[in-house]
């Protein structure tokens, strides 16, 4: 018994030094599953990542186009300088010297590049956006660590040009705004990738051997805005914009009418889409001078949101007098008025307990409802509103677009504001009806008139046309939608025909294009709260008035040089915007029989004629002469050969060598009359040439000369022909 005791204590030992093997292996072998199956792919990831160095290569983001396919955005290829600090630590290179070698090749401080290479890492971005040149130079330092990758540069040719519409790309090539980032998706593409092995030092296998999978370009985007026309808008909007010294922003937008194609779209101020962080120096300036680092970088934040804003999208505002446009319609389709309908205006119209004013305080009489379209007056339209009712002006508010967004291209857009029912009362349908009290866009008006324009349609506008892929081939394309019938083709006819003599006859006179049939509407609306003396100037119109084409709208915010009315400043805007379009477009002028009387005409080459044969040719065409000198060939005449002038002009001819005419300091005809001007130039025997609302024959004391060129002071040559714009006065 005492020798079996041993062996009992033996076989307890090995059973236990069994099973703790057996455990063991049994943990080894889960353990082994659990890493080469359950863990596997997470395994493989890190083993991937420690034996090889990653590299995206960036794709060429697509280009945007206008819609003759001029390249307004571009990508073209750049280098990122990235760098492993883990690696140049165990190379045992100088971190300091690496330094200042990048520093003097990337025009970088050393210090902050150091800073990067001191951090505990295996990468960091030192450079984006490195060009050829740059990069070559980076290479040739051969610098252990340092990296070169493909990138792509986001480059703008025209800098500022639809900033707001075509908006910018950050730094990581992803669109921050305007198309560029509703569109991102398409245009950003598929990146590719480099993937090099790696040894156990962290540094890349001596035989360079690397994997490449090539990048997806991105889809090009062509929009419907034509280059031409919105070099209009912005030049003649930028124009406005300083002269009125426009406080809180101006915009502008022309359309085809019959498709809703946006053909331009500018808001003002802009920015430079290659520097879009980089604010005006003089807004810059007063935000350094904030102490406070949070108060300071949150003043830059609202400042660069306020300059990305487009205003013709994501502002809304009471369209004032434009909006009569819409209340006009709404009564003509209801048949509860006619063009003839006859209105008396006493310069006062009381709705309940309120006196309503209207623009002309000495009223207006007795006048038809078109009068009053030409006249734009207040108390006719509040009658026409208090006829159409409370319903159906609700209605119809609702179907031109007004409550609603048109689901446009851009980002951001506002919708309309009507009065709650609560608060819409007889007073509140009194105002809206001239335009006050309802808030719209610019867009929604324009989308409105638009539908005004084109027989009653209301078209979905939209700014993208097409989209390519990177052979040319068509990916999608954007069809003209009609959203709904507004109003019928009668109503639509009537209402264009009024607006056209507003245009020639009345309040939007500023906006008269010779030889084109304009239809149109001025507006002006008192911002809120009332009483505090900013206002908001706007002109919408279209042209031909008989076939309308192409559609303008021109809104300034706090116009402060003096005038304020829509009719006086945004009018002239608009029509130079028009005039400038209807002549790229090629559509022919239509000139009345007035027009044709007082057309410029070319004067021609008379050098060599005799003096007899120079002054028939002359007076055939209409032109007055004046020789100089006592020979009886012409040597020379003023205004040279190729010159417009008005017939009835004055052509002086020279029959002696070197004869010049006597030199003429050009008097001011700033706020004289058409007749007072004209008679003021004969004096210094100088020709006029009559630009605005002087070329509509309407001559009267409310239309006077607004600006000439050249200047008043600047010295000329007898017969020279001094071009004066024209400004109606009586406007609202």
């Amino acid at each position: 018994m005492k020798n079996e005791e041993p062996k009992r204590k033996l076989r307890i030992r090995i059973l236990y030094t069994f099973l703790a093997f057996a455990c063991a292996l049994v943990l080894l072998g889960v353990r082994l599953v659990f890493l080469q199956v359950i863990d596997s792919e997470n395994l493989q990831r890190m083993a991937i990542e420690q034996q090889t160095r990653d590299s995206l290569v960036a794709s060429q983001r697509g280009a945007i186009y206008d819609r003759n396919h001029k390249k307004l955005a571009q990508s073209s290829t750049a280098h990122t300088v990235t760098a492993n600090p883990n690696e140049i630590k165990k190379a045992k290179k100088d971190i300091l010297e690496t330094a200042a070698k990048l520093a003097v090749v990337l025009e970088m401080d050393a210090e902050d590049i150091t800073k990067m290479l001191q951090k505990e890492t295996n990468h960091v971005t030192i450079k984006r956006r490195v060009e050829d040149d740059m990069a070559n130079a980076v290479r040739e330092l051969e610098l252990t660590g340092v990296y070169l990758q493909e990138d792509a540069k986001r480059y703008y040719p025209y800098g500022n040009f639809a900033s707001h519409i075509l908006g910018f790309v950050g730094v990581d090539n992803q669109g921050l705004g305007g198309i560029e980032m509703v569109y991102d998706e398409q245009l950003k593409g598929v990146p590719g990738r480099v993937i090099a092995l790696k040894n156990a030092l962290d540094t890349d296998m001596p035989f360079k051997e690397e994997k490449h999978i090539d990048p997806e370009n991105g889809t090009n985007v062509v929009l419907t805005i034509d280059e031409v026309i919105q070099h209009f808008a912005e030049k003649h909007l930028e124009a406005a914009y300083h002269e009125e010294k426009v406080k809180a922003g101006a915009s502008a937008i022309v359309t085809d009418v019959q498709t809703g194609e946006i053909l331009a779209m500018v808001t003002k101020p802009d920015f430079d889409l290659n520097e879009p962080f980089t604010l005006p120096e003089e807004t810059a300036a007063s935000i350094n001078a904030i102490a406070n680092e949070d108060e300071r970088n949150e003043a830059r934040s609202n400042a660069l949101q306020k300059l990305w804003r487009n205003k013709a999208v994501q502002d809304s505002y009471e369209p004032g007098s434009c909006f009569k446009i819409i209340t006009g319609c709404m009564a003509l389709e209801e048949g509860l008025i006619t063009p003839e309908t006859p209105f008396f205006c006493s310069g006062s119209k009381k709705v309940e307990n309120r006196t309503i004013n209207c623009s002309h305080h000495d009223g207006h009489g007795a006048q038809t409802f078109a009068d009053a379209v030409k006249n734009s007056c207040n108390p006719a339209f509040i009658d026409v509103g208090l006829l159409v009712g409370k319903e159906k002006f609700k209605e119809y508010y609702k179907a031109f677009g007004f409550m609603d967004v048109t689901g446009f291209d851009l980002p951001g857009e506002a919708k309309g504001v009507f009065y709650s029912d609560q608060n819409y009362n007889v007073v509140e349908l009194a105002t809206a009806s001239f335009g006050q009290g309802p808030i719209v866009t610019p867009l929604q008006l324009m989308t409105a008139v638009g539908a005004v324009a084109n027989g009653g349609k209301l078209m979905k506008p939209f700014l993208v046309k097409e989209l390519l892929d990177s052979e040319g081939n068509v990916v999608s394309k954007t069809e003209p939608t009609i959203v709904r019938q507004v109003i019928s083709q009668k109503t639509s006819e009537q209402m264009c025909i009024m607006l056209e003599n507003t245009v020639a006859n009345g309040t939007g006179q500023n906006a008269y294009i010779k030889g084109y049939r304009v239809a149109g509407k001025t507006g002006t609306s008192e911002k809120l709260p009332r009483g505090s003396g900013k206002y908001i100037s706007s002109f919408i119109a279209f042209a031909p008035a008989n076939d309308p084409k192409v559609a303008c709208l021109v809104v300034l915010d706090e116009p402060s040089n003096g005038q304020y009315y829509g009719g006086a400043i945004a009018a002239p805007v608009v029509g130079k915007i028009l005039e400038d379009t209807l002549r790229y477009m090629g559509i022919e002028p239509q000139y009345t029989e007035e027009e044709k009387a007082n057309l410029e005409i070319y004067v021609p080459d008379l050098k060599g004629l005799s003096k007899d044969n120079a002054s028939k040719n002359l007076t055939n065409q209409g032109f007055k002469y004046k020789v100089v000198g006592g020979g009886d060939t012409i040597k020379g005449q003023t205004p040279a050969m190729g010159s417009m002038l008005a017939t009835g002009s004055v052509v002086i001819l020279y029959t002696e060598d070197n004869s010049t005419g006597q030199s003429v300091i050009v008097p001011d005809v700033t706020n004289l009359t058409l007749s007072a001007a004209q008679a003021r130039l004969a004096e210094h025997r100088l020709n006029m040439i009559v630009t605005g609302a002087g070329a509509t024959g309407n001559s009267s004391n409310l239309t006077v000369a607004n600006s000439q060129f050249p200047a008043a002071g600047a010295t000329v040559t007898e017969g020279a022909a001094i071009e004066v714009e024209f400004r109606y006065l009586d406007v609202d």
